[in-house]
């Protein structure tokens, strides 16, 4: 079974800072150019792995649409296509699409009419499509976070230590040059770095 965590990071701008930045020394602090050269931006599709930390798959995209997360999932899926799959994701209206039903009905070999979307059945409209995608009984499964509450979605997390650690500090020459750069850090974070996260927070109730 494989527990993933899913979601979109939009907008990751490719900037090109017009001057290098000049590292820290004994004695002198980072200089880092705050001018920069746009070249556009990316989406970024992970699959976190909450059991392992590690990044399953990645999909790179200039388009964020619910084709782009359905083609996310699939090849997911395909790293392992035998085995049970939970994917918790927020409540984005592309994360229960039509696309998404009819690839979870084929792979859990549910037969019979799915219904016709805004008219009935299992396809009729967001709420239909969200009961289907949430079926216990399905082999591939999904788990929606409740609303205004992403960031108990632990890629979120992950998504934090990509902009530390490359996005913030980076400098990319290109849209290709980001995508490069996106695709080696994923690389060497599962080498190096991943991790199981575990929350130590304890809440205490508020008090008025």
């Amino acid at each position: 079974m494989f527990t993933v965590s899913v979601d979109e990071k939009t907008g990751i701008q490719a900037l090109e800072r017009i001057s290098p930045t000049r590292y820290m020394l004994p004695g002198s602090v980072e200089k880092r150019e705050f001018e920069y050269k746009r070249h556009g931006t990316l989406c970024l599709t992970p699959s976190f792995n909450i059991v392992t930390g590690k990044i399953i798959s990645h999909t790179i995209d200039e388009t964020r649409d619910e084709i782009d997360f359905y083609e996310h999932i699939r090849n997911t899926v395909e790293t392992s296509p035998n085995s049970t799959w939970i994917f918790v994701a927020d409540q984005l209206t592309t994360h229960k699409s039509e696309s998404l039903v009819r690839y979870i009905a084929e792979q859990c070999g549910i037969q019979g009419d799915l219904g016709v979307k805004r008219k009935r059945g299992i396809l009729e409209n967001v709420p239909s499509r969200q009961a289907f995608l949430t079926d216990a009984s399905h082999r591939i499964r999904f788990v929606f976070t409740p609303k205004h509450c992403s960031w108990l979605n632990q890629v979120e997390i992950w998504f934090g230590i990509l902009s530390r650690k490359l996005i913030n500090q980076g400098s990319f020459t290109s849209k290709d040059d980001l995508r490069s750069k996106l695709n080696r850090f994923i690389d060497y974070f599962n080498e190096n770095l991943a991790k199981p996260y575990r929350w130590t927070y304890k809440g205490k109730a508020l008090a008025a």
